[in-house]
């Protein structure tokens, strides 16, 4: 009498297999992922999580999923302003560069206080915005925002009823590594001083 067969095991698609190892790892129970940033770990109970770093840096690694694995050390920013009244100095006139005396943020250390510039750390797209005051002063100020010498945004301040006025403007700018961009009196004079204007900028990403 022949043997009854036994009955083969399932077949299960690769697939298949990969979501059977997932439910074998929910049931062992919450495990906690140790974070690259100064973050709170995140614990995972049976739920695929995807994060995401809002600050990477510009060089990418890869891993053994494939995917890019990038740190949160691209954090850039700051914002200077003028907090006194003097004259411009022989400096500003000959440069006609707009100095700043007050650093509230430099996150990074790439605005150098001494000449009012900011050097870009890697290429990227950044944002600036800019407002500068003209106190006493009857004349048509004009101000740029110098990208490496050149002008990208202007911004103007003409109205002579008025004892104080703001030359006002910000944009996205495209900048590679070692770009130089900076504040520029185009017209006008500032004698009188400009206390109370303000120059900022951050990196929005990397490229």
């Amino acid at each position: 009498m022949p043997c009854p067969s036994r009955p083969s095991p399932p077949y299960l698609a690769p697939r298949s297999v990969f979501f059977a190892g997932l439910l074998l790892l929910v049931q062992w129970g919450p495990s906690e992922v140790s974070c690259q940033n100064d973050t709170e770990p995140i614990v995972l109970e049976g739920k695929c999580l995807v994060v995401c770093d809002s600050t990477p840096s510009a060089e990418p690694s890869g891993n053994a999923l494939g995917m890019s694995v990038r740190s949160g050390t691209g954090r850039v920013a700051f914002s200077a302003i003028r907090n006194t009244n003097h004259e411009p100095s022989e400096m500003s006139n000959r440069t006609m560069t707009i100095y700043f005396d007050q650093i509230l943020v430099n996150v990074g250390s790439h605005f150098d206080p001494a000449r009012s510039i900011f050097v870009a750390p890697r290429k990227g797209v950044y944002s600036f915005s800019f407002h500068v005051v003209k106190v006493y002063n009857r004349q048509t100020i004009q101000v740029s925002l110098v990208l490496n010498g050149w002008p990208v945004i202007s911004a103007f301040a003409g109205d002579q009823d008025v004892t104080r006025e703001a030359a006002t403007n910000a944009g996205l700018v495209m900048m590679e590594r070692g770009d130089k961009a900076s504040l520029k009196l185009e017209r006008g004079n500032l004698m009188g001083g400009w206390k109370y204007s303000t120059f900022s900028g951050f990196l929005v990403f990397p490229l």
